[in-house]
């Protein structure tokens, strides 16, 4: 099978105190380049998500949200910092005597000083957030995947499909191309007659300019290697993977050769077929940007 570079995945899990929902989505980039957002609370776990994710995503752009709820109260907690209630006591005693004051100190007074009191968060069980997290993150992982997977075949029909174009084009050329040359060598030797009139056409000469129009037009080689391209790129397609950056270098190889062609020949039917072939390869080259 092959995949697209574009996907999109999401998984909630919800338990009695807590939910985490994880969002990805992916467009094409030539390596693999993760972005995460998630509460600070979870940054503890970056390094575990991007191994985890690496085990589903060989390329693209991904960007990954997490969002995590906590219902519960008893993750916070009273903290009552003894030592500086104390000093605020010998202050305020301190103050007392130096302005003649009455030495009301209570409780009441001591709960409005700065940090005597104040509220934490208790720690986390990482065990466990890790695992629903975990969870969650496969979940949407194999939902990306599954999208990435039904977009890769629909890519793979349409570029074989176009294979199948591109090398109807090669075999109309390859037709084509013998009979340029007995053409050339017609015209020619009408034109010397012409030229001649009654005089003798030198066979010998006519062969020699034929042999090296026929040279300089010849694009067997060319035909050769781009249907040996195409037809590595349809096994190619067939037989799956991380086929993309393979593939891309292949298309620009069937391009090189189509220019080829088409800067030699003077034909006007092939120089047509050789755009055809261009354009289709340009198209097979958009299309394997989304490919894996």
């Amino acid at each position: 099978m092959i995949k697209s570079m574009t996907g999109f995945g999401r998984c909630e899990i919800q338990e009695t105190d807590r939910k985490i929902t994880v969002e990805m989505k992916s467009v094409n980039h030539r390596y693999l380049d993760i972005s995460i957002k998630m509460p600070k609370k979870l940054n503890f776990f970056e390094t575990a998500i991007r191994n985890e994710l690496k085990n589903y995503i060989q390329r693209g752009k991904v960007d990954l949200f997490i969002a995590y709820e906590d219902y519960t109260e008893s993750n916070l907690c009273v903290k009552y910092n003894k030592e500086l209630a104390a000093e605020y006591v010998d202050y305020l005693k301190q103050m007392a005597q130096d302005f003649s004051l009455a030495d009301d100190v209570g409780v009441s007074t001591l709960c409005r000083c700065p940090e005597v009191l104040t509220m934490e968060e208790q720690s986390l069980d990482e065990e466990k957030l890790w695992s629903l997290l975990e969870r969650a993150i496969r979940g949407a992982a194999e939902g990306f995947v599954e999208t990435r997977i039904k977009e890769g075949e629909n890519l793979r029909r349409d570029l074989l499909e176009k294979l199948d174009g591109m090398l109807a084009n090669v075999e109309f050329i390859t037709q084509r191309s013998p009979q340029i040359i007995a053409e050339y060598r017609q015209k020619l030797e009408g034109k010397v007659r012409e030229l001649l009139a009654d005089a003798k056409v030198d066979e010998t000469r006519l062969l020699m300019e034929v042999t090296i129009y026929a040279d300089r037009v010849c694009v067997d080689e060319e035909l050769v290697r781009l249907r040996s391209h195409i037809e590595t790129t349809r096994h190619t397609l067939l037989s799956g993977g991380g086929i993309g950056r393979k593939l891309d270098f292949i298309a620009q190889e069937m391009n090189r050769e189509a220019n080829t062609i088409l800067s030699k020949t003077g034909d006007l039917e092939i120089a047509d077929r050789a755009i055809d072939l261009k354009t289709e390869i340009e198209k097979v080259r958009e299309q394997i940007q989304n490919i894996e």
